[in-house]
């Protein structure tokens, strides 16, 4: 399946623009917005590859960047904005609600699609729109960062981790025991942090595949107010 609909979008978010890239496949049955990890973007290759695994099994895809180019600037210095889950968080619930007001996609229910800290930001946001936020998925992500915000998830959520990636297999199962909603822990055998072993990113997309047309497929999704 291709894109019938790909084009450059800018999403304002108060005094700010954040660019992305809207990806809308003819019948799409429901769309995914991608919030990048730690001091990446919308042009994450790993992000690109499964965001395409997507698109082809007939979702659209909304790959975004969640800071600005002068704030990618000061945060490649101090590493502290990629860090900072409550203004990602925002700026995803923002995408969530721009999503419900364009024509081309509001009528589509939403998934979410988190890696590192943008699974703690995709997991806060989902808390904050339980409306229309009904799917997540998180690969790597920082689950635990997202805090309070996981007692108050509805959407099923995926969480996926790399076999080899200990430190963080220990964070989302500290995150999965705070979770009241259909939650699954998924452990990737043989993946690093990145999954850039051989066949690992692709056992991501399918999963995601999966578990976002499984539960966006025939949701209603509810009206923006």
């Amino acid at each position: 399946m291709t894109d019938d609909l790909e084009r450059n979008v800018t999403i304002p978010a108060g005094r700010i623009g954040l660019e992305g890239s809207l990806g809308l496949p003819s019948g799409a049955a429901g769309i995914v917005v991608f919030a990048h990890g730690s001091g990446s973007s919308r042009f994450s290759p790993r992000n690109q590859f499964v965001a395409r695994v997507l698109r082809d099994a007939g979702l659209g895809t909304l790959l975004m960047d969640l800071l600005t180019p002068d704030e990618e600037r000061i945060d490649d210095q101090t590493r502290r904005l990629r860090f900072d889950i409550p203004l990602l968080a925002e700026r995803l619930v923002v995408a969530v609600d721009w999503l419900a007001s364009d024509p081309a996609s509001a009528g589509l229910s939403v998934g979410l699609f988190g890696a590192s800290t943008g699974g703690a930001a995709a997991l806060v946001a989902a808390a904050e729109r339980p409306d229309r936020v009904r799917a997540v998925v998180s690969r790597g992500g920082r689950a635990d960062l997202a805090g309070e915000a996981l007692a108050r998830v509805q959407a099923p959520t995926l969480l996926l981790v790399g076999g080899n990636d200990d430190v963080v297999i220990g964070l989302n199962e500290e995150a999965y025991a705070q979770m009241h909603g259909e939650v699954r822990l998924e452990i990737v055998p043989g993946a690093t942090h990145l999954f850039e072993e051989p066949g690992t990113l692709e056992r991501v997309a399918e999963a995601a595949r999966d578990w976002f047309i499984g539960h966006l497929s025939h949701q209603a999704p509810a009206a923006l107010t």
